[in-house]
């Protein structure tokens, strides 16, 4: 602790677009990546000798489509690109066709009686979710007891999100401010807080009629895992996936059909219906990547795929040469001079 006490007075937040020396000949600007609050991507301005090159990091480059944000700012020119590959491989389902099956999804659990659990990243994706759930609810299709948001940092990060709204999109702003609603929160009155371990042992008692929004995203730590435990095996309950689920962690085996869900020394029986919303993804898909690096005037900066699964970055490679791009997967320790 001491040491974070210590660092954290030698950070210094930065404008978008304000450019800044940060050493000898060495200038960063921060560009709107429009992944999570505050993403940026990242453009590295070197001179030598009179000669200026632009190294450009995209970050984490957001979905257009999500809530609250903005898209991604555009980037025209660099000598050197590093590019998320996250999602190349694929494009994500409509927000549209995502919103309808998301409304269906609640219905259903409400007509049925059972609880909703969604694994949720605490930042960036529950507040969408906490966003998305706000207008069925003022739609009046939210027929839930309570929307429990049962994680500390994603309440933190929550009440940052209500204190920083003039970066929101302009459409969703307006949809948060009019009729006096002014947070996530009001917009979605049903939202309830569970700060302590007791309130989180005391949703579990819950056995119909909650929504349950819980880290971590991929269900391997945090307290979805004990709402896990109690709803898992009720052919009532609900899970719904929001976010992307890597390779070997316990939210991919729920994902790929698994009969049964490891916590602690005990096998829990999978019986709640498992849905896939990827819809809500916070990264862009495939062609979104591909609009956003087209806005790069010729000569084409030298482009290197980074961020995403092995198998996935190369079939994004060979996607991208269809398109006249020529792309490089970079390797352990390889270093490249520019």
């Amino acid at each position: 602790m001491e040491h974070v006490e210590a660092t954290l007075p030698l950070c210094v937040g930065w404008e978008y677009g304000h450019k800044q020396a940060v050493a000898k000949g060495v200038s960063v600007r921060f560009l709107d990546a429009g992944h999570i609050l505050g993403s940026a991507i990242v453009e590295v301005f070197v001179d030598e000798g009179g000669i200026e090159k632009k190294l450009v990091f995209s970050g984490d480059l957001g979905n257009s489509c999500a809530a609250l944000l903005r898209d991604p700012e555009i980037v025209e020119s660099a000598d050197v690109l590093l590019l998320e590959s996250t999602y190349g491989d694929r494009n994500h389902r409509s927000m549209d066709a995502t919103l309808d099956e998301f409304e269906s999804i609640i219905v259903d659990a409400s007509a049925n009686g059972g609880n909703i659990l969604i694994p949720s990243f605490a930042v960036g994706r529950t507040q969408e979710i906490i966003f998305r759930l706000g207008e069925l609810y003022q739609r009046g299709k939210l027929h839930h007891q309570a929307v429990y948001l049962d994680s500390p940092m994603a309440i933190a990060v929550t009440e940052i999100y209500h204190r920083y709204q003039d970066i929101y999109n302009e459409k969703d702003a307006a949809v948060l401010t009019g009729s006096s609603r002014q947070s996530l929160h009001s917009f979605l009155p049903v939202l309830r807080y569970s700060t302590s371990s007791d309130d989180s042992m005391a949703i579990n008692k819950i056995t119909s009629g909650a929504i349950i929004i819980a880290g971590s995203g991929m269900c391997n730590g945090g307290r979805i895992r004990h709402h896990l435990k109690h709803n898992l095996w009720r052919r009532q309950s609900h899970v719904i996936v929001v976010g992307f689920q890597a390779a070997g962690t316990p939210g991919r085996a729920l994902v790929d059909g698994a009969k049964t869900f490891r916590v602690g020394y005990e096998q829990i029986a999978v019986r709640a219906r498992i849905h896939t919303l990827g819809g809500f993804s916070a990264h862009a898909g495939q062609s979104q990547l591909l609009e956003w690096i087209s806005h790069f005037n010729k000569p084409r900066p030298r482009l290197y795929l980074v961020h995403g699964e092995a198998e996935v970055k190369s079939t994004f490679r060979e996607f991208l040469a269809q398109q006249g791009w020529s792309a490089e997967i970079p390797t352990i320790n390889q270093t490249i001079d520019f």
